[in-house]
């Protein structure tokens, strides 16, 4: 039985349904994926991997994404974004919880592999979940409390799973068993508690939308494409840094807290900005202004990680860590505002653009960490690559057509 008053559309399901999403991105999304990077040292210490097995590893849930998360959007404009996302739910739980029962690099591969089709189906799912219940101003502002709770899984599973969870539950495979656990609950929240609710949208409707239709609509817009080949570039410079940074640090001398703790503050200040972010973009009704500076801040931070001492790091840390969730709130929003889109296809544009933006975060985990050498683990080589993505990502956006409300044409 349905606990929810869906019909009722009042604040009080409006705020429950923005929260559940919230959760969902920190629990399912968030949490499952950065446990690994902490994780990585005493899983390859237990089943024998090396730094280019990691960084495969480490990548496979963006060769994931590119298979199932466009086919994750037609699905959700197609039958419904809340019975998409529960399935979602318990899959991903299910698959990632055994991800804890594997011995070696192959089954730790295969297994990370099929944990991160269904989890790909989930932000598709939540963003169009945010474009039926908001628009405008409160749009970006709903995309940017959910991906907060992107963040704050990122923060809470980079601080807690490898100092505190793995040595109180008996080792890294009881941290991944409880995390899927968690969303398998998550999954049978939305499927008992939600049901799908038509659009605030003056005009919109919860028809379901033919596949082909989607993709006729959705292909031959030109933003959808920029957008996402900036996120692929975006995606691929933060992925790479994110996965080896823990490593990384130890390697150069760092103790396991504190390298850890760069990836927590990390993580933790960019759910802190992700709001604000989202806050200024929404009341000065521009999108580009506001995304520019970030890809700019990012590039020069990145390359210069390598070359600086340790209080370098940190403020690099901070410095790019505050508009990382931020970015990819308002960047999302510009696809779905993008013309021709709108709440009716949605699910397909978020498929599209976060279909390309998984690509370039498969090629540079391995890519980057191939160019680290074990004799030097202070090589520069593997940031400087990552740097270069971000460079692309910023060549990428200036062709990107701005559709925050300042630019709309005045009635």
């Amino acid at each position: 039985m349905n606990v929810i008053n869906a019909k009722g559309g009042g604040k009080g399901y409006r705020l429950y349904v923005l929260i559940l999403a919230a959760l969902t991105f920190t629990f399912t999304v968030a949490m499952q994926q950065i446990c690994m990077s902490v994780l990585f040292k005493e899983i390859a210490e237990d089943i024998g991997l090396n730094l280019v097995e990691m960084g495969i590893v480490w990548g496979m849930p963006a060769f994931a994404g590119v298979l199932s998360v466009f086919f994750a959007g037609l699905l959700a404009d197609r039958y419904g974004a809340i019975r998409v996302m529960g399935i979602a739910c318990i899959l991903a739980g299910i698959l990632g919880a055994f991800r804890g029962t594997t011995t070696d690099f192959f089954s730790l591969t295969l297994v990370t592999f099929l944990f991160s089709l269904p989890m790909w189906v989930i932000p598709s799912s939540v963003f169009k979940v945010n474009a039926t219940w908001f628009s405008g101003r409160k749009l970006v502002v709903a995309n940017g409390v959910v991906s907060a709770g992107m963040g704050l899984g990122f923060t809470v599973g980079a601080l807690i799973s490898a100092t505190v969870m793995s040595p109180w539950l008996g080792g890294w495979e009881n941290v991944l068993f409880l995390y899927g656990g968690i969303s398998v609950v998550m999954g049978l929240l939305w499927l008992l508690t939600v049901r799908e609710h038509a659009p605030v949208h003056l005009g919109a409707s919860l028809t379901r939308v033919p596949l082909r239709q989607s993709i006729a609509r959705v292909f031959p817009i030109k933003t959808i494409w920029l957008v996402g080949l900036t996120l692929l570039g975006y995606g691929a410079c933060l992925q790479g840094v994110i996965g080896y940074l823990p490593t990384y640090l130890r390697d150069i001398g760092w103790t396991a807290a504190s390298a850890d703790g760069a990836l927590t503050v990390f993580s933790a200040l960019s759910t802190l900005g992700v709001i604000p972010m989202a806050l200024l973009s929404a009341k000065i009704g521009l999108r580009k202004a506001v995304l520019f500076p970030v890809l700019i801040i990012t590039i020069i931070g990145i390359a210069l990680l390598p070359l600086v001492g340790s209080a370098g790091v940190w403020v690099i840390m901070i410095v790019v860590g505050v508009t990382r969730d931020g970015f990819m709130a308002v960047a999302l929003t510009i696809s779905i505002e993008t013309k021709g889109v709108g709440v009716v296809y949605a699910g397909t544009a978020m498929g599209l653009t976060q279909t390309l933006m998984s690509v370039g975060p498969i090629v540079s985990p391995a890519l980057g960490n191939s160019l680290a050498d074990p004799a030097n683990p202070a090589a520069p080589y593997p940031f400087f690559l990552w740097a270069a993505f971000g460079l692309l990502a910023l060549v990428v956006f200036c062709f990107v057509k701005e559709t925050g409300w300042e630019r709309q044409p005045k009635l």
